[in-house]
């Protein structure tokens, strides 16, 4: 099965495709093509240009995809919106389902698929703005909590052994530090490999903002200052 995947709940804008079979030890997953572009305000503009350029690397048309993952944060709104309504326009337009998995969860699988933690619990962190990080801890590649948002220095990481996500704050926690910054197109498809194999019918597109976006916030406090 062709499976496209799409993540834009980072600053990278991440497209690819990506072959899955059933294997005896559980899946086999092939990165046919992949796009990757770390730029937080390119999301809109880049992202569909990377999906096409990907099935032309491929030698694939649109109708050769089976179906496609969408990472569905948590992320900013504007940013995470967009790989969502993507997603959600090739499915409708190719008449394929269209599944969502946490991004925090695609990137804790690209780490198992390179590392063996063992009874080792990873931390997952991503940029959240406004000084604060996206979270889920693994154990066994199981989240076992989060996904939230909380501030780096009130993130109680006792227990866990090792760290991926974001650049910017791995390195703000005393953990050891795996190289996986961002969602790749294989490690969505990884998520959702059960499900697509299986072909359950896929829950609707829920993005994880776990907050109010920017321009709602500050709609509120201005309502606050003027006491309507």
């Amino acid at each position: 099965m062709l499976v496209l995947a799409v993540d834009t709940a980072t600053p990278a804008v991440t497209a690819g495709l990506v072959d899955l079979e059933p294997a005896a030890d559980g899946v086999a997953l092939r990165t046919v093509a992949a796009r990757v572009r770390v730029d937080a305000r390119a999301h809109a503009e880049a992202l569909t240009p990377q999906i096409l350029e990907c099935l032309t690397e491929a030698g694939r048309s649109r109708t050769d995809i089976g179906a496609v993952v969408a990472g569905v944060g948590p992320g900013p709104f504007t940013g995470l919106r967009v790989g969502m309504a993507t997603a959600a326009a090739f499915g409708d337009a190719l008449g394929i389902p269209v599944y969502g998995v946490c991004s925090l969860d695609a990137i804790a699988a690209d780490v198992c698929a390179q590392e063996d933690l063992g009874e080792r619990e990873l931390l997952v962190v991503t940029d959240a703005r406004r000084r604060e990080v996206y979270w889920a801890r693994y154990h066994a590649g199981a989240r076992v909590a989060g996904p939230d948002v909380i501030k780096p220095g009130e993130l109680d990481v006792a227990g866990a052994a090792a760290i991926a996500g974001s650049a910017s704050h791995v390195d703000l926690f005393d953990l050891a530090v795996l190289p996986v910054e961002t969602p790749s197109p294989a490690g969505l498809v990884r998520v959702a490999a059960a499900e697509l194999l299986a072909g359950t019918v896929p829950e609707p597109l829920t993005p994880l903002y776990l907050r109010r976006p920017d321009a709602v916030e500050n709609s509120y406090r201005a309502l606050d200052r003027t006491g309507a």
